[in-house]
């Protein structure tokens, strides 16, 4: 993605804040800006989704819940497309929970598509070829 460089004027206490959460990921500041700026802007546009950390990095979650957008996605390309379907699949979230997910879907595909894609691509012989030594009946 092309980037354009910008002038913007920052609060110190918020350029501390950006520093120290540049260091402890690793992260210089310009990604580190970059990244929160952008999930800022998503979720700005996209009311009821958090970006939490996760074993295998940051995700867009459906506030006050522990679930990821693109496993409720998952579920509503398994219904096709079924509103209603998906509704009662996940009966115990709100219909606004739901439509901020689908919502999110919408506006950026991108987020949950690849990780929709890895989820499609870990069957019982990618298991075994990545790991080995489980025993034979555990996948």
């Amino acid at each position: 993605m092309a980037s354009v460089q910008k002038s913007i004027r920052l609060q110190e206490d918020i350029v501390k804040e950006i520093e120290q959460l540049a260091r402890e990921r690793g992260r210089d500041f310009t990604a580190m800006t970059n990244e929160l700026l952008q999930e800022a802007v998503k979720m700005k546009r996209c009311p009821g989704i958090v970006f939490t950390d996760g074993t295998s990095g940051r995700r867009a979650r459906i506030a006050g819940t522990g679930i990821e957008v693109w496993e409720v996605i998952g579920a509503y390309k398994s219904v096709g497309n079924d509103y209603d379907r998906l509704r009662k699949a996940y009966n115990w979230l709100t219909d606004q929970q739901l439509r901020a997910a689908v919502g999110f879907y919408q506006a950026y595909p991108e987020d949950a598509e690849s990780l929709l894609e890895r989820n499609d691509a870990v069957n019982a012989e990618s298991v075994r070829k990545r790991h080995p030594f489980l025993p034979g009946g555990v996948y």
